[in-house]
């Protein structure tokens, strides 16, 4: 279906689609704890007569759920004694757009707002990410960043996946494809969709290609602010597994789905600018290394920080299966020059420079994941945090050096024991997704898996 706008659209000319039949859907979205995207299909023209002054409600629930939308215990600001009522959605115009992949359908994100107050809710994950961006831009900096998505491509749809167990899965591809275009050139009709559609959405892909693994594949999405930058990250792992289903195969950011996969990252790139976002703060020419006093401090507060923030980065149990030796993912949080060993790469040079964190999988929440990686290095200026020297050789071999956590309830361990989030993110925010956590690790604990069963049904 051909629609008459394309990208980012303003409220005045979604008024005129809706009028001229071009769009007849608006869909309102904000993100929940997991990083999915969440909320109402609006017809066109009951949106533009009342919902676009003040937004559409939605339960608190969304915000205080499981993966398996499950209203668990613990968290304050939503449960059974509060009667679980609304937040309002208040869209933020900037982000509407039309959607290309679904027929006359436009989409809006919004930020979680307490209706009697006004006020943002704490834990929504784009407020997160916001208060973040606000202190930096209180220090006269503008976070930059941008994501780069790893998925498998499955020749399974979501239904048939499901039906027999997750098991037995087909990727697109039968080897490794890692830069092979041939082998690319098979799902290209989908790929091709994929950067296209994206970028006629306003998500602009820079390009895509094969990774480390049968069906494996990656999307460069361009970098800018670090709210835009979040958004785009959100809109494409929603809007690519809808182009998925819509082509009768699925896709999955899942960070390990299965023992002999490997795993799939979302490594996340990131710079310092100057607030009118004409100088990157990270170069320094008249350094060795190009590197600026702000970006070392930087780094230093990422390197110090990151491993009692990796709840807010790997925010569920499959996460942490990723971390393993000479997997392309990192286990060490050290840094070096173009070294894809380490947690953090420097890449680039004068305005291009910056800092590429390995640690996110695919399946990170690109606001948490920002928000902490800002929450970190902010206080490595602010304390003028020096980073340890640079690793050099396999990073893999490291030792000495603080470790990625090997598992959920490490990271919950680090996060609780700590003070860096508190006195970054606040109480409100660490005690609420400290309950997620727990309560993602407590319904692990009680499952039997196949692997218990393969090994102790016999002999055990």
């Amino acid at each position: 279906m051909a629609h008459t706008a394309s990208g980012k659209i303003g409220i005045d000319e979604l008024a005129g689609l809706v009028a001229a039949d071009a769009i007849d859907t608006v869909v309102t979205a904000i993100c929940d704890m997991q990083g999915r995207l969440v909320g109402k299909r609006v017809t066109g023209q009951f949106f533009v007569d009342h919902c676009r002054a003040h937004g559409t409600h939605l339960c608190t629930y969304l915000l205080g759920a499981d993966m398996e939308m499950n209203t668990p215990d613990g968290f304050s600001l939503m449960n059974w004694e509060t009667g679980y009522g609304d937040y309002l959605n208040r869209p933020d115009w900037s982000t509407l757009r039309v959607i290309p992949w679904l027929e006359k359908t436009a989409l809006v994100l919004g930020d979680v707002v307490d209706e009697a107050t006004g006020d943002l809710v704490s834990v929504a994950p784009r407020t997160i990410l916001r208060r973040q961006i606000e202190r930096a831009e209180a220090m006269g900096l503008r976070p930059r960043m941008a994501s780069e998505l790893e998925f498998y491509l499955l020749r399974d749809t979501y239904e048939e996946a499901a039906a027999k167990g997750w098991d037995g899965l087909r990727p697109w591809g039968w080897y490794n494809e890692d830069y092979q275009l041939l082998q690319a050139t098979k799902a290209e009709p989908i790929y091709r969709q994929l950067r296209n559609l994206m970028t006629r959405a306003g998500v602009p892909i820079e390009f895509s290609k094969g990774e480390a693994a049968p069906g494996q594949h990656e999307v460069n999405i361009h970098y800018d602010d670090a709210l835009e930058s979040a958004d785009r990250a959100a809109i494409y792992k929603h809007g690519a597994k809808e182009i998925a289903h819509l082509n009768g195969c699925s896709i999955t950011f899942m960070a390990k789905p299965g023992h002999a996969w490997t795993g799939s990252s979302s490594h996340v790139h990131m710079s310092l600018w100057d607030l009118p976002g004409d100088a990157n703060l990270f170069a320094d020419p008249a350094n060795a290394d190009g590197m600026s006093k702000v970006m070392r401090h930087f780094l230093g507060g990422l390197l110090a920080g990151s491993r009692e923030l990796s709840l807010f980065i790997a925010n569920n149990i499959n996460s942490y299966k990723r971390y393993a030796v000479a997997s392309w993912a990192p286990v060490n949080i050290v840094w070096a020059s173009d070294n894809r060993t380490c947690g953090f790469r420097i890449v680039g040079h004068g305005s291009s420079l910056r800092i590429e964190n390995r640690l996110p999988g695919g399946d990170a929440n690109p606001y948490l994941t920002y928000a902490a990686m800002l929450a970190a290095g902010l206080r490595g200026i602010e304390h003028e945090i020096e980073p340890p020297p640079e690793f050099h050789g396999n990073a893999y071999e490291a030792t000495g050096v603080p470790r990625a956590p090997r598992a959920l309830y490490e990271a919950i361990t680090a996060l609780r024991d700590g003070d860096l989030a508190r006195q970054a993110l606040g109480d409100e925010v660490v005690d609420h997704y400290l309950n997620m956590a727990e309560v993602e690790q407590r319904a692990y604990d009680m499952a039997v898996t196949d692997w218990e069963r393969q090994r102790y049904f016999e002999r055990g």
